[in-house]
């Protein structure tokens, strides 16, 4: 289907909608910072509490990304990269005068922000100087512009928090790319001591409050919980713990009485307030179903954060605890143009091959666009597949996905095992040599889409980004006769190749969930999309960032050569200043254009949007 003019505008309205995210409250300043790409990138705006209204604080060449506002609010420090490389530098913005100065500036170099000191006068970051994979933890004296090596490590670190009284800092040592361990460093001695059991689980949320800490871990329950540790002790107190669910994000409230958390409730998010003093929790009402994210305390009695859904692409939020006042505080995220097209997520799965039980959400068209006189006929659909592997697909907007569903194609986004938010149990279910049973989710997907008798099974296309790249690749090659066409963006072509090439400091982290190039080449080897792409029998469309620093350039560029001197159907596109996402708009524009071409060529049209809508 070659589109009208019509149909690039309404395109255009989908890919053009802009969210407000990371919302942090800026100290007595009575004014919310968030990130939004209203003006083409993700830049610093905020929301100014007496008034209501937004303003940009700084216009950047490139993308910001890492925020972190000073212990009085006076200063503030942000990250940027260059054309999507990932290696953000770090500035410091003057909230009095709005000026922005370099501060931390070594181009060459990855730079992780850790945070202010207590005093206000510290900046902790890790940075690999040292050498590729060598992340040492770095302490900035801002009076003296001193820079300081505190900590020395052979592997990826971040600081995680200071002490209250500034002597010391948490460390966050990456042991995988999921588990970590949390570490005291007495910045002046230089000594280190755990807290918990090292490498055990994950880590987040690390905040502390005089001589106790808290933070979410995983280390000793299938589930992440929230615990309570102290300074001067290596054991921690479990206070809060969900067996079925994730707990995602917790934030300390500013008097200390109370925490405020999320929880993954099956891709979709509750909130919760846990009274410290008495151990009981309770869920705040009146929200809408949603994902939330970014909590920041506006006051003791008041939360901010991102609120997304399907139809609510994603704003800053506010609720008292009490819940006796909801309130959207921005309105970024809406449109006029498609916004009554938006398409409600539903929630279904499977029992796969052995028995587990795999979700997925499944966005179905307007019913009307099946009801039409001459429309009997049914729907080519699309799976999207989302990256990580540890990652999930939430209850968000996702605007090609909402196009598609517009014009009435049937979309469905898996969490196949391997996938975050259902435990560590399901979470290692792929891990190493387990890897193609997600592939085999896939397979066992299909058979289940027969329950909707809109889906023409016979016209399935397949897309995914990053790791769900490799799955679509994988799914193309070893399950060749179930799809219909399938687009593969920033995808790894082999495992081997990619664990080569990719940054010396993800290698470590990535070895530990696909397997280690010294003993399991023969793996990678066996189950290779490029070693099998001569069983693709579908159109293939690939994209890659030529500054992907995670899934190098060459996992694109090998697979595409290899199907072209076969003459087999593949196309390529490079961006050549993106990296591994696509951040600026005209290509962001340009990508999913190009796949809504592909499958509308390939896969055929979907039903047709009714005039009255």
């Amino acid at each position: 289907m070659d589109m009208n003019v019509q149909d690039h505008e309404i395109l255009q309205a989908y890919l053009t909608v802009v969210t407000a995210y990371n919302p942090q409250v800026l100290p007595n300043r009575c004014k919310v910072t968030f990130l939004t790409k209203q003006t083409g990138l993700p830049q610093l705006w905020s929301w100014d509490a007496a008034t209501g209204s937004c303003e940009q604080v700084v216009q950047m060449p490139d993308r910001v990304l890492d925020v972190k506002h000073s212990p009085c609010g006076t200063r503030t420090v942000f990250g940027m990269d260059c054309q999507g490389n990932e290696k953000q530098q770090l500035y410091m913005l003057d909230n009095e005068t709005g000026q922005v100065k370099e501060l931390v500036h070594s181009p060459q170099h990855f730079h992780h922000l850790g945070g202010w000191s207590p005093c206000g006068t510290k900046l902790s970051f890790s940075s690999n100087r040292r050498g590729p994979g060598l992340f040492d933890v770095y302490v900035l004296h801002l009076d003296t512009n001193q820079l300081q090596v505190v900590y020395r490590h052979d592997g990826k670190c971040t600081p995680a928090g200071w002490l209250p009284d500034g002597s010391g800092l948490l460390v966050l040592i990456e042991e995988t790319n999921i588990y970590q361990s949390l570490y005291v460093l007495d910045l002046q001695s230089g000594s280190t001591r755990p807290i918990g059991v090292p490498g055990s689980g994950s880590y987040s949320s690390v905040q502390v409050r005089g001589a106790a800490g808290y933070f979410l871990t995983n280390a000793d329950t299938n589930t992440t919980a929230l615990y309570r540790f102290s300074l001067d002790a290596r054991e921690a107190e479990l206070l809060c713990h969900i067996p079925e669910w994730d707990i995602e994000e917790a934030k300390l409230s500013p008097n200390g009485s109370k925490i405020a958390y999320t929880v993954n409730e099956g891709g979709l998010s509750g909130l919760y307030l846990y009274d410290i003093t008495t151990g009981d929790s309770q869920q705040i009402e009146g929200l809408p179903r949603s994902v939330k994210q970014s909590l920041s305390w506006l006051s003791d009695e008041e939360l901010v954060f991102c609120l997304k859904s399907p139809v609510l692409p994603g704003d800053l939020w506010s609720c008292r605890i009490d819940g006796d006042k909801v309130r959207r505080l921005t309105h970024f995220a809406e449109s006029e143009t498609v916004g009554h097209l938006w398409r409600e997520a539903e929630l279904y799965s499977f029992r796969s091959f052995d028995g587990v039980e795999v979700p997925y959400f499944y966005y179905r068209p307007d019913p009307a666009l099946f009801r039409q006189e001459g429309s009997s006929r049914k729907s080519p659909a699309i799976v999207h597949i989302h990256g990580g592997p540890e990652s999930q697909i939430r209850f968000e907007f996702q605007p090609v996905i909402q196009y598609f569903v517009g014009q009435g194609y049937p979309v469905i986004t898996p969490n196949v095992r391997g996938s975050k938010g259902y435990g560590k149990t399901y979470l290692n279910l792929d891990n190493g040599r387990k890897r193609m049973d997600a592939v085999a989710d896939l397979a066992e997907m299909v058979k289940d889409l027969a329950r909707f008798e809109e889906i023409d099974t016979s016209r399935i296309g397949v897309v995914g980004r990053s790791y769900g790249g490799f799955m679509v690749l994988a799914a193309l090659t070893h399950y060749p006769d179930l799809w219909a066409a399938g687009v593969d963006i920033v995808g790894i072509a082999h495992f081997r190749t990619f664990l080569q090439n990719t940054g010396e400091w993800r290698r470590k982290l990535r070895e530990s969930e696909y397997g280690t190039l010294a003993h399991d080449s023969d793996f990678f080897e066996e189950i290779a999309p490029l070693n099998h792409s001569h069983k693709i029998k579908v159109p293939l469309l690939i994209f890659h960032g030529r500054n992907d620093t995670r899934v190098p350039v060459t996992e694109a560029e090998q697979l595409y050569e290899e199907m072209k001197a076969r003459g087999q159907d593949a196309e390529l596109v490079i961006f050549e200043d993106e990296g591994h996402q696509t951040e600026k708009l005209e290509n962001h524009i340009a990508l999913n254009r190009g796949v809504i071409h592909f499958f509308s060529r390939h896969l055929g049209e979907g039903k047709a949007i009714p005039e009255h809508l």
